[in-house]
């Protein structure tokens, strides 16, 4: 008998054969049906419990999340894990197949992808099988881990799959679609978990439904890249067999492929090196938010500023040439430590200790950027794009601070109560830590041979000195330009918020400029001196939209010049050039804080209100690195930086910004606003808070705390004082928003960041018709700064002061501040609330210029002796009560209320009536009777204080 051969798709005792493409198959069938046999079942047997959530049920809800229809219940819970542990064995498989299919010789994104592939299984397993109802930290924690790990999954397979191929487009359109559903998935799950909002959580739950079908998907086009393999099981072993002749796959040798030698960085470097830049600036603009902490509870100078001396020293532990090769080829290891101690910080629960893992923090990020510039010297189009993802990672902080309402959501100032993501932080800027571009030994060695550079070292310093204080200390916030130019209500100009993306936008545009055109396009004087210097001064000069304008073309200005004054700066020692840059930054930013706290620090006076003197010295040492660009005209001339590949890899990243931007500012823009709290008595509550500076007693931001305190307060207007946070110290941020958007509330921010103020900021729940900024005088002390608004209150007029009073010492500057007040409540025709920060005892002194005949106006309590700072002061309305409101540990300065009514008499006596006398409607919350809650209390009284009509 001669023996048959076994045809192709056919199995028998001797061996099975099938075209790998099966694998990728099996994976998707098991996959998809595990999902979709647990939401039949569920459907059928419980849908009215699992479509219930903690707020809502049916015909509220009507769509069951992922995690109620596989983990809640049995037996759907059950048909879920039975079929999805089928899934196992094809996934390994096509594990292994992806890897096999799509390797690449000398290339790490196959390996990259192996590992994040295993990971991500081994997450999967946790978030499935430990469901929410087990243990929901576990499977938050899992979930979180499974969507970064699909990161680094995505971008590799698609980076590997052929070019031009179909697979590769239909990964990266599936990619970007899966990604792009979690912002609306995010957003709906802030409408049901905060908003709480009916039908929410079914909406949200589409798009996570969709996450899945995405993802699911993704893994299914790799049936395109197993179609030319067969695999054959036989006693021998197993075979593999590829392409159309069939050729067995170990026995095809590997050609040898010449690789010509690129210039360039790949994607995923360009990823990690911006990763890394984002990370960097996080941690730089933390360390002088963080040690302003300081100073605020010493009242002066306390020691910790030293700190900042490490920015300036931090390059000269790269003196050693074998330190800096060393480093060149192990950036792994202090990018790492930037990560693990900068942004690792928020795990100290202590100031101090925080501090000083910030200050390390700072050091390593430093050495790490200076150390990796100069190993990029001499490879021109490297060194471009790496400059080009230095200044992208500020443009990304900037984005994800508007997203995150100006606060960067991985500061050590956050923390998970205060909406911060330090953990996916951490892991992410270790990912990209541990994947950033090394070089070639052969390319760090010609780093030790020197050549002869044109310039001058020193002029470069001071160049990059001023450069890099414009970049920190106006570009690091969409918002801070806009404060400059704020002139109150009407509104005549943009918000920070509705200003945002146009900044965002001019930042991107110039940055793509920048790729496009050669340095010297920028170098000319004309364009220098008119574009820059023109700007600086239209915007410093100018307000509301002409002035926004010069903010504009100043950001353009700016970004544009950045691979001119870096590529000032190659060559020469980066120990020397860049200690002397830094150095001169940070005395430009210590005069930035001098200009405002020249109260508090030795030799103040000197820059006292001097924005003119800082700004025109950071602008004035640029032009010194454009001066000295100018002398290694040449020598940079002949360099050629355009590169297609690096232009099409910043503008994807670019898009990416501007679209996450643009989506913020649609949700963010604003529309309705909040209704008063009791409208149906036409009373209104308001309050004056000194809230310092957004820093609680342990160094977290205190923003959402003190949203919580004015929500249960029931106040409809606020003043708040120190809240002039726009500039290096105050992290450019401003806490105003999140308090204003979340409850809805008309917001002024008073007095800008050139108005050299600790700031002064009127929320209100009743449209502002109209504002004034005032600056009170103050010929020795600190600036007063105050908010003359006019409210619509139930249709009635009613004028509103905010005011911060100068501090105790300057006695003079006080009284002519009284002085200033009483002259514009006594201008004042309309019923007026002071809400104040005064600095006085009751009824002596001062307080006697407040309340006054002059003035007319009333104190809401003056048997209240305790009060030395903050004073309500009202007339033209009846007064209905008046509280204290502890302040927990939010601030050192209790929250003051008082409640408000039009009509009868105006109550001037102080005839006190019980509470159960007063219409409940008419009451002061309850919550904080007795031991209040988290930590705020009625005290002094213990207890709100009510008036009786007047007689």
């Amino acid at each position: 008998m001669t023996e048959k051969s076994v045809p192709p798709h056919t199995s028998s005792i001797g061996h099975i054969s099938f075209n790998a493409k099966y694998i990728s198959y099996a994976h998707t069938f098991f996959a998809a049906s595990s999902f979709l046999a647990a939401l039949a079942v569920g459907s059928y047997l419980h849908y009215h419990k699992i479509v219930q959530n903690a707020s809502f049920g049916y015909p509220d809800e009507w769509f069951p999340s992922v995690s109620a229809t596989i983990g809640d219940r049995y037996p759907e819970r059950s048909v879920f894990q039975i079929v999805i542990a089928m899934t196992a064995g094809p996934r390994f498989l096509l594990l292994a197949f992806n890897f096999l299919s799509l390797y690449k010789e000398s290339s790490y994104l196959p390996f990259v992808a192996l590992i994040a592939g295993l990971l991500r299984t081994l997450t999967a397993g946790g978030w499935m099988y430990i469901t929410s109802t087990d243990d929901h930290d576990a499977h938050d924690v899992f979930m979180i881990g499974y969507i970064v790990l699909t990161i680094p999954w995505d971008v590799c397979t698609t980076l590997l799959s052929p070019k031009g191929s179909f697979q590769r487009k239909a990964r990266f359109y599936t990619g970007v679609s899966f990604f792009g559903t979690l912002l609306p998935l995010i957003y709906w799950f802030i409408q049901h978990k905060v908003h709480i909002r009916p039908g929410a959580y079914s909406v949200y739950a589409y798009f996570e439904w969709s996450l899945i079908g995405l993802d699911i998907l993704f893994d299914a086009w790799s049936a395109l890249d197993y179609r030319d393999i067969e695999v054959t099981i036989s006693g021998e072993g197993l075979k593999l067999v590829s392409g159309q002749k069939k050729k067995p796959i170990q026995e095809t040798p590997i050609k040898s492929v010449k690789i010509e030698k690129v210039d360039e960085f790949s994607n995923f470097e360009v990823i990690a090196n911006l990763i890394n830049s984002y990370m960097y600036w996080t941690v730089l603009t933390s360390l002088f938010l963080c040690v302003w902490y300081f100073p605020l509870w010493y009242m002066g100078i306390s020691g910790y500023e030293a700190v900042v001396i490490s920015i300036f020293l931090s390059p000269l532990l790269l003196l050693p040439q074998c330190l800096r090769v060393y480093l060149a080829q192990m950036p792994q290891l202090t990018r790492s430590l930037t990560v693990v101690c900068g942004i690792g910080a928020y795990k100290f629960e202590d100031p101090e200790q925080k501090l000083l893992a910030i200050t390390a923090g700072t050091v390593f990020g430093i050495i790490s950027t200076v150390n990796e510039f100069w190993s990029l010297s001499k490879h021109p189009k490297k060194l471009n794009s790496y400059i080009a993802t230095f200044i992208l990672g500020l443009l990304a902080t900037s984005t994800f601070k508007f997203l995150f309402y100006s606060n960067n959501p991985i500061w050590p100032i956050m923390h998970k109560e205060n909406g911060g993501y330090n953990p996916l932080g951490i892991f992410i800027g270790l990912l990209a830590a541990f994947f950033t571009p090394v070089l070639k030994r052969e390319e760090i060695s010609s780093l030790t041979s020197s050549h002869k550079v044109g310039g001058s070292l020193l002029l470069g310093a001071i160049g990059f000195g001023g450069y890099y204080f414009t970049l920190q200390a106006l570009l690091s916030d969409s918002g801070t330009l806009a404060l400059w130019t704020w002139e109150g209500y009407p509104i005549r100009g943009p918000t920070p918020v509705t200003g945002a993306f146009p900044h965002i936008l001019t930042f991107a545009i110039a940055l793509l400029v920048t790729l496009k055109v050669h340095p010297n396009v920028f170098s000319s004087w004309g364009y220098n001196i008119i574009v820059g210097g023109g700007s600086a001064i239209t915007f410093y000069f100018l307000k509301d939209w002409a002035g926004f304008i010069g903010t504009l073309v100043f950001v353009f200005y700016i970004v544009s010049i950045g691979p001119l004054m870096l590529h000032s700066i190659t060559g020469y020692n980066p120990a020397g050039v860049f200690f002397l840059g830094y150095f001169l930054n940070v005395i430009i930013s210590l005069a930035s804080v001098w200009i405002v706290a020249y109260a508090f620090v030795p030799g103040g006076p000197l820059l006292r209100e001097r924005t003119d003197i800082v700004l025109s010295t950071a602008v004035l040492s640029i032009f010194v690195g454009i001066a000295n660009y100018q002398l290694r005209k040449k020598e940079v001339s002949i360099i050629s930086f355009y590169s297609k590949r690096t232009f099409k890899q910043m503008s994807t990243v670019v898009t990416v910004l501007i679209a996450l931007s643009l989506s913020t500012a649609i949700k963010r823009w604003p529309t309705g606003l909040g209704k008063p709290y009791h409208p149906e008595t036409e009373t209104f509550t308001a309050g004056i808070w000194c809230v310092h500076f957004g820093l609680d007693n342990d160094m977290w931001s205190s923003e959402t705390r003190m949203r919580d305190l004015i929500k249960d307060a029931e106040l409809d207007i606020i003043g708040l004082l120190e809240t002039d946070t726009q500039r290096l110290i105050g992290g450019n941020r401003d806490f105003t928003q999140k308090i204003a958007e979340d409850l809805g509330m008309y917001v002024d921010y008073g007095p800008g960041p050139n108005k050299h103020t600790w700031g002064a900021a009127l929320l209100s729940k009743f449209p502002i018709i109209q504002s004034t900024h005032h600056l009170l005088p103050s010929p020795v002390g600190e600036l007063a700064p105050a908010i003359h608004a006019t409210l619509d209150i139930y249709g009635n007029l009613v004028d509103v002061v905010v005011f911060h009073s100068g501090q105790e010492e300057d006695v003079e500057d006080r009284r002519l501040q009284s002085l200033g007040i009483e002259e514009i409540m006594a201008n004042s025709e309309r019923p007026l609330v002071l809400l104040s920060y005064l600095v006085t005892d009751p009824l002596v002194g001062n307080y006697n210029t407040y309340v006054s005949e002059k003035s007319r106006m009333h104190d809401i309590d003056s048997t209240d002796w305790d009060r030395w700072c903050e004073y309500i002061l009202f007339r033209d309305l009846r007064k209905i009560a008046y509280g204290r409101i502890s302040r927990s540990t939010i601030t050192d300065t209790e929250l003051q209320i008082a409640k408000f009514g039009f009509g009868g008499f105006e109550n001037h006596d102080y005839h006190f009536v019980d509470e159960n006398d007063v219409d409940e409607n008419l009451r002061m919350p309850q919550l904080f009777r007795g031991d209040g809650v988290r930590g705020h209390r009625y005290h002094v009284f213990d207890e709100p204080r009510y008036f009786a009509p007047g007689l």
